[in-house]
């Protein structure tokens, strides 16, 4: 490997420090190092362009490796991330003696790569919002509940009165997907969830449908604001009348991977997945 880009949690002093151990290392490697601008005392040790990296490494939550997905996924190379914040279930390396050895394995060229689907959104048919968990379309803090329409491949499903729809990966149905009473989805499955946000009727149930699909929701005529957020990360303001369309994204993210990615040993881990909530 000649170059990688380093992406950080700018305002944490751990993900710093950690940042600062992983360039002296490249360095001792004989390898480039570009760091975007998140964190401005590590600039200076910046000695190449994000367009020469061969990986994109984040440092940092779950949060910072979504951000450094719109780096990576434009320059078609891996993404791997190290965890220095509180969950971290996006992220492959924890910053312990074995982990940054796995760190310097992988530096040296030994890692396998995992493809996961990603989402694009648009409004009014411009626009291409890259997405790697979800997107999500939700009333704004001044609108009342309305009616959103939800329409499949060009079949209306739905008006459902409620706060909002989600359109999830399965990579994103253990993130906000989730919270919003939707299933699981392993990510070798090759679909979509859909669910709606705190719906106002008894029969609003997630749904399942084929990564093929053509998603569109509109903003009823009810609605005086409503936002589209891609990852968590607001996008664009909606009016009424105004129609989202999610598609499946073109490229997909390539997750560098250090080993098995054992996803439901991951789910006990970090989601307490199973795990009893008494024990004893």
């Amino acid at each position: 490997m000649k170059a990688i880009a380093i992406s950080v949690a700018g305002g944490r002093p751990t993900a710093i420090e950690c940042a600062d151990a992983i360039i002296r290392l490249a360095n001792e490697m004989g390898i480039a190092v570009a760091v975007t601008d998140d964190a401005p005392a590590l600039v200076p040790k910046r000695v190449t362009t994000l367009d020469h990296a061969e990986m994109v490494i984040t440092i940092g939550g779950d949060g910072t490796l979504l951000r450094g997905v719109r780096l990576a996924v434009p320059l078609d190379v891996p993404i791997l991330g190290v965890n220095t914040g509180r969950l971290g279930f996006l992220t492959e390396i924890e910053t312990t003696p074995d982990g940054m050895a796995r760190l310097e394995r992988v530096l040296c060229g030994e890692y396998a790569v995992e493809e996961r689907l990603a989402l694009q959104a648009s409004v009014n048919g411009e626009g291409a919002h890259f997405a790697l968990n979800d997107v999500v379309v939700r009333r704004g803090a001044q609108s009342r509940m309305a009616p959103f329409g939800l329409s499949l491949d060009g079949e209306l499903v739905a008006h459902i009165a409620s706060d909002g729809i989600v359109v999830a990966t399965p990579t994103g149905s253990t993130a906000y997907f989730l919270s919003a009473g939707g299933p699981v989805i392993a990510p070798t499955v090759d679909a979509l969830g859909i669910a709606a946000l705190l719906p106002h009727t008894l029969f609003a149930r997630p749904m399942i449908v084929p990564t093929s699909s053509t998603i569109q929701i509109t903003c009823d005529s009810e609605i005086v604001h409503a936002n589209l957020e891609t990852d968590g990360t607001f996008v664009s303001d909606l009016s009424s009348g105004d129609l989202v369309t999610v598609v499946r994204a073109p490229r997909p993210v390539k997750f560098a991977r250090t080993g098995d990615h054992a996803f439901f040993v991951r789910l006990e881990e970090k989601l307490q997945w199973g795990v009893p909530i008494k024990r004893g």
